[in-house]
Formats: structure tokens, C-alpha cells, sequence
């Protein structure tokens, strides 16, 4: 290493306060050659340097034989740099999807470009034995390698089909195209601060996002997770009862655009009270009609109030329920006495025969007296024979 240099003064005029600072700066260092070859990687390569390296440093020894001590460390060093050098490969080879051999690697990898590798797979976590989904996924490549390989290759094909929800018309859209949402509407508000999208749905069955202890029966279960399999999301965990909101969540936010504030809500629900009045023909028994108009009306396969079958902010008309119940068989006239929404404030609408509903609102009729907010009808059965 070079000495730093020391600075002198030099007092060459009469004033003793003059004078003049010199350095004087050393020869600047030779340059160091670099006879290294840097693409030398394996043990044959290191083992031949090293031996032109004692050459050349010990010219006056003309022979080298296996036995010497110089050419068995220059072994054991190769070997050593050649077990470092694979290593270095190994390492650097795992940072790239093309290249990377290990199971975890490749997942990871995968992930980075949002390909769900375990759930296209279909599998999900293990509640028995406290195994995740990711080493499930790990375990299965480590036996069937080729598994690995289709997924390498469909991961980055996926990245090029568009599944993003970008306009308002989008949230609807692919929200409605999940089993358990049979009808979503979205809307865009100023939050104060940025655009927040609120999704409004009516669900499976007339339940709510957040309805606890849901009992989902197998078709359903069958659906959701088809479902999920072709998204590429994870299977639900059924053991723990996830209410809707949990299994809706994971598919909105690998759709929805980064960043964007997105909103679940239920739909209102306008509770309609009817009362009906029904001549029946002579042939035909009264609690047979009772029963046929409970279906017609009902909220079951074909009813009137069928959840799903009205939209949002559809009015209810009378002349459809005159048409569903006069549709019925033995059922001969049929008159509307009261027709309105649930609560006092609403005035009867018999006579203008129609009930208006707000954007966000659905109908229901229930029929169920523990729940009189959800609509009810009263009949009254004129006619027929009794029983």
C-alpha cells in the first residue's frame, strides 16, 4: 500500500510569513493482472489452473506426480470449489420459474406472477393433521414431478387471460357469475378521499353475507368448489361454517383492481302483505287450493317469490299474482283486498295494483309468521268443498 503523503513548506522570499505548501505524490500503483478464468465451474477446470499456477511460480520442477503434496491440496481445493460452484448454480437457478428444480421454489415463483398452483391443483388445507395447503402442494410434486412441470408451464399462460374487474359492469358481472350470488349490482361513490365500489347482492337461499352457522347442503358445497377450482382459489374449509362474505371475500379480491376499495352488502329486502280472497270451483277441495296457491306464491322451485327470480328495484305488480293464481287449477275468480308493503307508513296499493321498489331493494314474501317484516298473505277461500 501507498504511504500518504507528507506536505512541506518551502519559505523562498524575505517574509517569514510566505510560503509554500508542496506535496509530493508517490508513483501511482501498477495495475494488477487477471489471469483468472471466471468461467471456470467445475473440478477439472480448477484442478488445471492451479497446477499452470505452480508452473509457472516453480519453473526449475520439470515433474509433478499424483503423490505430491501440492498436487493432492490442489485436489481437495478443486473438489471444494467444485461442490461451491454447483451450490452457486443451484442457488441461482431457483430464482427463475424456467430453471428452478425445487417445489418450493416453483410455488413461490408461481405466486409471484398470482397462479395459485395448490388450488388449481384442488387442494386444500388439512384440518385433521394441521397440514397446510402449500405442503400438501410440495409433497405432491416431490412424488409426481411431471405435475410440477404443468404447472410451470400454465402458470405464466394464465397471467395473459384478463379476469380483472375494471369497470363498475365488471363487479356485477363476475360476482353474479358466483353459485352462491343470484343477482349483484354495483355502484361507484366518493368516499372523500377515493372511488369506493359497493356491491349489492342477493344471495342463495335469501341468506346474508353475514348470516352465522350456515347449513350448506352438498350440491351447493359441489358448486362453490368447482367453482373455486376453475378460478384457481382455494377450497372452502366447510368444518369451520364460513358465512358467505368468507367465501365470497378470496374470490373478490384476487379479481378485483389493487388498490380499489370494493364493498359487500346485502340487498333490502321489502316485505309484501297481501291479502287474498278466491272463489273455487264446485269439484275441487279447499285445502287443495290452500296448498297449490302456497306453492304458487311460495318462495320454493317455481314460486312467485322464488329467491332470484325478481331484481333489484323490480315492482311488484297485481295482475302477476292474479295471473299465478288464476293459473291454478279450480281456482275461479280471485280479488286482491289488501296489497302493500310491510310496515304502517306504506299505504295499500290494491287499487293502483302496483308496489314500487327503490334501486337497492328486493322483494320477499316469506309467508312466515315468526318473521312478519319478510312479508306475509292471508287467503280467504270462498266455495269448493271443505277439507
Amino acid at each position: 500500500m501507498a504511504d500518504n503523503p507528507v506536505p512541506s513548506l518551502e519559505f523562498a522570499g524575505r517574509c517569514p510569513d510566505c510560503a509554500e505548501r508542496l506535496v509530493v505524490l508517490p508513483q501511482p500503483l501498477p495495475e494488477t493482472g487477471d489471469d483468472f478464468d471466471w468461467l471456470v465451474r467445475d473440478f477439472d477446470g480448477f484442478f488445471r489452473f492451479m497446477q499452470e499456477e505452480l508452473a509457472a511460480r516453480f519453473p526449475e520442477r520439470t515433474r509433478w506426480t499424483a503423490a505430491d503434496m501440492e498436487v493432492v491440496l490442489t485436489e481437495a481445493f478443486a473438489s471444494v470449489l467444485d461442490q461451491l460452484s454447483d451450490m452457486t448454480d443451484r442457488v441461482a437457478a431457483e430464482a427463475f420459474l424456467e430453471t428452478a428444480r425445487c417445489p418450493r421454489s416453483v410455488r413461490r415463483l408461481l405466486s409471484l406472477i398470482g397462479y395459485n398452483a395448490a388450488a388449481a391443483a384442488g387442494l386444500s388445507d388439512d384440518q385433521d393433521n394441521g397440514e397446510g395447503v402449500n405442503e400438501k402442494l410440495e409433497r405432491l410434486w416431490q412424488k409426481n414431478p411431471a405435475l410440477m412441470e404443468t404447472a410451470r408451464r400454465q402458470g405464466p399462460r394464465a397471467i395473459h387471460t384478463q379476469r380483472r374487474m375494471v369497470t363498475v359492469d365488471d363487479y356485477a358481472d363476475r360476482m353474479k357469475a358466483h353459485p352462491l350470488v343470484l343477482h349483484a349490482h354495483a355502484g361507484s361513490e366518493w368516499s372523500g378521499s377515493w372511488m369506493t365500489i359497493r356491491i349489492t347482492l342477493i344471495l342463495w337461499n335469501d341468506t346474508f353475507l353475514d348470516q352465522q352457522n350456515m347449513d350448506y347442503p352438498e350440491d351447493i358445497k359441489n358448486a362453490v368448489e368447482d367453482f373455486h377450482r376453475r378460478q384457481g382459489l382455494l377450497l372452502p374449509a366447510w368444518a369451520s361454517s364460513p358465512t358467505i362474505r368468507t367465501l365470497l371475500r378470496p374470490y373478490l379480491d384476487s379479481r378485483r383492481m389493487i388498490g380499489q376499495e370494493v364493498i359487500l352488502q346485502d340487498a333490502c329486502p321489502v316485505g309484501i302483505k297481501m291479502s287474498l280472497s278466491i272463489r273455487i270451483t264446485a269439484n275441487y277441495f279447499q285445502s287443495e287450493i290452500r296448498d297449490a296457491v302456497r306453492r304458487v306464491l311460495g318462495t320454493g322451485s317455481g314460486g312467485f317469490f322464488e329467491p332470484g327470480r325478481l331484481d333489484f328495484g323490480e315492482d311488484i305488480f297485481a295482475a302477476d299474482i292474479f295471473q299465478a293464481v288464476m293459473s291454478l287449477d279450480g281456482v275461479e275468480n280471485v280479488c286482491l283486498n289488501r296489497f302493500k308493503r310491510f310496515g304502517n307508513q306504506y299505504p295499500d296499493q290494491a287499487d293502483t295494483g302496483r308496489i314500487v321498489l327503490e334501486e337497492m331493494e328486493i322483494a320477499v314474501c316469506d309467508n312466515d309468521s315468526a318473521r312478519p317484516e319478510r312479508g306475509f298473505y292471508s287467503l280467504s277461500l270462498h266455495g269448493g268443498h271443505r277439507g
